[in-house]
């Protein structure tokens, strides 16, 4: 077991109606699909099943809608393309943005792409399997528009599974916490390293959407709450590396299915994966907001 007390993600998703809304008809959505496939099967007088996992020694692989195929090494897909509005979710108990304790937010350096070293007098460095994220902000109230100019507040738990500023051993550390502007392309990009996973969750990054740099300065600016998650293919590879202590563990005992955040789906928020765990993962998302 991880040393690390694993945090409560409750399913605390107060966005209002208009949330509530976008996420009710993202699961009538998933369930229509649901019925065609199976309409489908029933057509066609065949049953298929899907298994999660495989040898590390594949190359390719594609994950969707919380599933994955066979294991790779060098790339896995998961992105939704559509231009639904992504689900709001917790921020979790260690955000760091002001509104449970400690504000990473009014750090001086915050605004930064590398977010691998602590920051403003703090001198850690998480170790881990590179992974570079990039997230494209897109409007869904204007034909997936990219969105210029906004912020992106990403953080997420170190190898072991600790995030810094709470877990014990790195309070005094600010390291996997940035804040990057959204490009004319929509994009903002962190080079970070793979997360760890603690016990009790899927493997997963949170992040804040704020409509400027300047106002990502506290949480209470914040427009969108929400998290990231990444192909189980990709999550094993990772954790037969050396440096994920008691991640491959955790992992082994936990899904999409009995996660308490990503249970209810996860195509909205699962990032496409390209690379291997030698050269480092590039992973990409694109994530709508009703702007």
């Amino acid at each position: 077991m991880s040393n690390l007390t694993p945090p409560t993600h409750g399913d605390d998703h107060d966005g209002g109606l208009a949330v509530d809304l976008a996420r009710l008809m993202q699961q009538r959505q998933g369930r229509r699909q649901a019925l065609g496939w199976l309409l489908g099967l029933s057509a066609a007088g065949a049953v298929a099943a899907c298994g999660g996992g495989g040898d590390a020694t594949d190359t390719t692989s594609t994950g969707s809608s919380g599933s994955t195929g066979s294991t790779g090494s060098t790339g896995s897909t998961g992105s939704s393309a559509s231009c639904s509005v992504v689900p709001e979710e917790t921020a979790g108990p260690y955000p760091g943005d002001g509104s449970n304790g400690p504000n990473a937010l009014a750090l001086a350096s915050i605004v930064r792409s590398d977010i691998r070293a602590s920051i403003d007098g703090a001198t850690g460095v998480a170790t881990g399997v590179p992974l570079t994220v990039v997230l494209e902000l897109v409007n869904s109230a204007d034909s997936c528009a990219d969105l210029d100019g906004y912020a992106i507040y990403l953080w997420h738990c170190d190898a072991q599974g600790r995030y810094s500023m709470y877990s014990s051993g790195v309070t005094d550390e600010n390291y996997l916490r940035g804040v990057q502007p959204t490009g004319t392309d929509g994009k903002a990009t962190f080079v970070t390293v793979f997360p760890g996973c603690y016990s009790g969750r899927m493997p997963h990054m949170h992040f804040e959407i704020y409509r400027t740099t300047t106002s990502a300065s506290s949480w209470s600016n914040k427009l969108k709450t929400s998290q990231l998650a990444f192909p189980e293919d990709v999550c094993n590879t990772v954790y037969a590396t050396s440096g994920y202590t008691n991640s491959a563990s955790n992992f082994s005992r936990i899904s999409f299915a009995t996660d308490n955040v990503f249970s209810d789906g996860v195509s909205l928020q699962l990032a496409s994966v390209t690379g291997d765990a030698t050269n480092g993962y590039t992973a990409t998302l694109t994530v709508a907001i009703s702007a």
